[in-house]
């Protein structure tokens, strides 16, 4: 049985997602377990990079993983590592892609691909003159509740959407009193943080790939906590976002509003939650689960304020079966990817769709300084 080796380069590396996400649940099963590309065994041969030597050894360590260096230039020099993966902290992100596609590399790297829409174009631009495949982590997709909610859409189950809404978020502990559960930085416009730049990449290609492109958008940011702890007890200013509602207006006239919050204590089936109404009917999914009402099953519903409602609301919701399998979100987008790489499989999911994010980020940050609707590029 022949072996096909794929030398890829994994900066930041040592980070939670790099470790949990990519390493854990998707590079290491693919390489334990590994795929059929043109005939033969796909072995990926890894080299984990970063800033500190003892992690990456500790990392390497718990995987299997021969090859490590805190020397990015000289791992981007190997011509036998082909494909560059970045999920180092969102500051670098431009600097380090850039660099590899300069040394010839293809690139997948985690969201958002930019801070800025004239960064992330700059970066389709020079991907696409040297010809290198690209693609940007959008997960999501791939979640078992949102797989049911797009086979409900590509079923014809609603017929018209009117309207979608989104609600991601949780309490997030400034610090004081309990440890913060995400990085400081996320906290520091600065470096990189911001819940809109954070969330809105992926609530852009979700809505994108269900429902169609937002032609406008509306939003209203808050810093609701303005000072926090760092990871060490140290106060700092928090200068991002950590709170908005955002309203985006669908080609097809849907209007989808996406509540985000790390200030909001969670009282809903799931962290992130989606609801879809349509003319045909409407579902919600979370990330596992989907429940479903057919417009034959809709209550007819009267307005009482002056009594208990006498209706389960929920009783008229029946659950969307369970798909077949797929695995962990983050292996099936980089099996695609490789198979992207390898094969030249269709990866729909690039750096001008990820681009197309960061535009509609740039615009709901325009829009909460200016109390505007923005509209967005025609494509």
């Amino acid at each position: 049985m022949g072996r096909r080796r794929l030398g890829v380069i994994l900066a930041g590396a040592t980070g939670r997602i790099g470790v949990n996400q990519h390493l854990g649940r998707a590079l290491v099963p693919l390489r334990q377990t590994p795929i059929r590309v043109g005939g033969e065994d796909l072995a990926i041969d890894p080299i984990l990079v970063g800033r500190d030597a003892d992690k990456l050894q500790q990392v390497a360590a718990r995987f299997g993983i021969e090859r490590w260096t805190t020397d990015l230039d000289s791992a981007l020099s190997n011509r036998d590592d082909s494909v560059f993966f970045d999920c180092a902290a969102t500051g670098v992100r431009v600097a380090n892609v850039t660099r590899a596609l300069q040394a010839g590399k293809h690139v997948l790297c985690d969201k958002p691909l930019a801070t800025t829409h004239a960064d992330a174009c700059a970066l389709v631009r020079l991907a696409q003159a040297a010809g290198l495949k690209n693609g940007v982590i959008m997960a999501n997709l791939w979640l078992p509740g949102l797989r049911k909610m797009k086979n409900l859409v590509d079923s014809g189950f609603f017929e018209r959407v009117l309207f979608i809404r989104g609600e991601h978020g949780y309490w997030v502990f400034d610090g004081e009193r309990r440890p913060a559960q995400r990085p400081s930085w996320n906290y520091r416009k600065e470096d990189g943080g911001g819940i809109v730049l954070d969330m809105m990449c992926h609530w852009h290609y979700m809505l994108e790939s269900l429902f169609g492109r937002a032609r406008r958008v509306t939003c209203a940011t808050r810093t609701f906590l303005p000072q926090r702890r760092d990871e060490h007890g140290k106060g700092y200013a928090a200068t991002a976002d950590d709170t908005a509602t955002v309203i985006c207006e669908l080609e097809s006239g849907a209007l989808a509003q996406v509540n985000l919050a790390w200030t909001t204590r969670v009282r809903r089936d799931d962290l992130m939650v989606m609801q879809v109404d349509g003319t045909g009917g409407s579902a919600v999914a979370g990330v596992f689960d989907c429940l479903a009402q057919h417009r034959t099953q809709t209550p007819s519903l009267l307005w009482n304020a002056e009594d208990r409602p006498g209706v389960d609301h929920r009783a008229a919701w029946l659950q969307v079966p369970d798909l077949p399998a797929l695995g962990n979100a983050f292996k099936v987008q980089w099996e695609l990817f490789l198979r992207h790489v390898c094969e030249d499989a269709a990866f729909p999911w690039d750096f001008a769709m990820a681009a197309r994010g960061i535009e509609l980020v740039e615009k709901c940050y325009r829009s909460s300084e200016a109390y505007t609707w923005e509209t967005l590029a025609a494509q």
